[in-house]
């Protein structure tokens, strides 16, 4: 019995393409359609005046995003 559902359902998916497409939305189209949202996002052109704020989450209050080293105060050499 769910041999004969199995081949059914690929018997669909490969001789009907408006199933084929659902398909390939249901598993591949939803991502892609972000992905390409976050592409067009990313690459628009900033206008003049214009300004853009991205920010980004910090794992912990206070954290520095740098990590390691020391902060060492400028000496100037003459």
């Amino acid at each position: 019995m769910l041999l004969k559902v199995l081949l059914v359902f690929t018997l669909l998916i490969v001789f009907v393409p408006p199933v084929r497409r659902f398909v390939f939305y249901l598993l591949v189209g939803r991502q892609l359609v972000k992905e390409q949202r976050r592409a067009t996002e990313r690459t628009q052109p900033v206008r003049e005046g214009e300004t853009r704020v991205s920010s980004t989450a910090r794992t912990r209050t206070g954290e520095s995003p740098m990590r390691g080293g020391e902060y060492v105060d400028y000496e100037e050499v003459k």
